[in-house]
């Protein structure tokens, strides 16, 4: 009886941070401006050290902390589902390409309209910010935006896996792509980020995690993963709010005392565009390349969404003594959710209406026959 009690407050308490979560990234993120001395103590916080071929990796437990949300996103992927990939290969293929290419062309557009910005520096935050944001995978929470709006699962979650075993390659290589749009330490910074460890990040902190939940969800038995699913969607959601206030406590007292409302101002208005930008472009490849309407969701919320939570980490750890960097990012990270959860509104009544229409369509068509006979 208590353990029934216990499974039922779980799932409960899951579905409440589920429904509020956004409520509670905007809490993380207040606490982190005000009361940042927490999250710069969990940040600081090494939990060891090893050396992998010649290069030193710290547990830091932020990085810890992304190991174990990644791991569980992985042991939360259907087996059934990666099956049904081999029917959609080319548009997996389109996607996980276009989640490179998209991004990197808005930051060349970004480029060109701010030469004329009158502060040079802030350009070089928001294209160092935009270069982490489109480096990373696609977001893990993209899936389950794609599974509420009825898309293509299998889809969405090949985009999900793709775009995380290729990071180690992938992220390094936008980030040398876009350094050249930078200058002066920025550029240098970015350079560094790309060649001193970031694949080798990228490989122990999100590909194997990611992948070791794979291979054991493969591994349990349906009815066994049922019983522990509110279990580790009450620990993700924790996690991922924990990763939000530690990594935000870098950038947001010192914006909250000194606020810059132009830069800040701007700033918004480019990391909308951006994320507005790849679901615009996710649903002009579908139209292009014949998907249909379940593809056509998942490539939107997938070209959409990224995985901030490394980019945070990663940013945080590497580039601290820029915290306007982390700007872009935490801004980014509410608002994908913010246009996803509008585009799945427009997706959910666009169905209504059609289903609608064909309903209106068949009675008419009865009324016809019945005039006739």
């Amino acid at each position: 009886m208590f353990i029934f009690d216990c499974h039922r407050i779980f799932r409960k308490g899951a579905e409440f941070i589920q429904k509020y979560m956004l409520g509670f990234l905007l809490g993380a993120y207040v606490l982190a401006g005000v009361i940042p001395d927490l999250g710069l103590w969990l940040r600081s916080t090494n939990l060891g050290s090893v050396e992998v071929l010649g290069s030193s990796i710290h547990f830091s437990l932020p990085a810890c902390l992304l190991t174990l949300l990644l791991f569980n996103a992985g042991l939360g992927i259907e087996p059934r589902c990666l099956s049904d990939l081999v029917y959609s290969h080319g548009i997996l293929l389109i996607g996980l390409i276009a989640n490179l290419v998209v991004p990197l062309l808005f930051i060349g557009l970004i480029a060109i309209s701010l030469i004329f910005w009158p502060d040079p520096i802030e350009v070089q935050y928001i294209l160092v910010g935009l270069a982490l944001i489109a480096s990373m995978p696609v977001a893990g929470s993209s899936s389950a935006w794609v599974q509420n709006a009825n898309g293509d699962l299998a889809l969405s979650l090949g985009l999900v896996l793709g775009s995380t075993l290729l990071s180690p390659l992938t992220t390094p290589m936008v980030l040398n792509t876009v350094s050249w749009l930078t200058e002066g330490t920025f550029a240098d910074s970015l350079h560094q980020l790309a060649e001193s460890g970031t694949s080798l990040f990228l490989i122990v902190f999100v590909m194997v995690p990611s992948m070791a939940g794979i291979l054991i969800r493969c591994a349990i038995r349906t009815d066994w993963m049922q019983k522990i699913k509110p279990y580790l969607k009450m620990v993700n959601s924790c996690v991922l709010i924990v990763l939000c206030y530690s990594n935000a406590a870098v950038a947001l007292p010192k914006i909250i005392a000194q606020p810059d409302w132009d830069f800040l101002a701007v700033l918004l208005i480019i990391v909308t565009g951006l994320c507005s930008f790849g679901f615009v472009a996710g649903f002009a490849l579908s139209r292009r390349f014949g998907a249909d309407s379940k593809q056509r969701i998942a490539l939107m919320f997938g070209l959409g969404m990224n995985n901030n939570g490394t980019g945070l980490v990663l940013a945080s750890s590497v580039m601290a003594e820029f915290p306007e960097v982390l700007l872009p990012i935490i801004f980014y990270n509410l608002i994908q959710h913010l246009v996803a959860a509008g585009c799945k509104q427009w997706f959910i009544s666009s169905a209504v209406a059609s289903d609608q229409q064909k309903i209106r369509a068949f009675l008419c068509l009865q009324e016809t026959n019945r005039e006739t006979e």
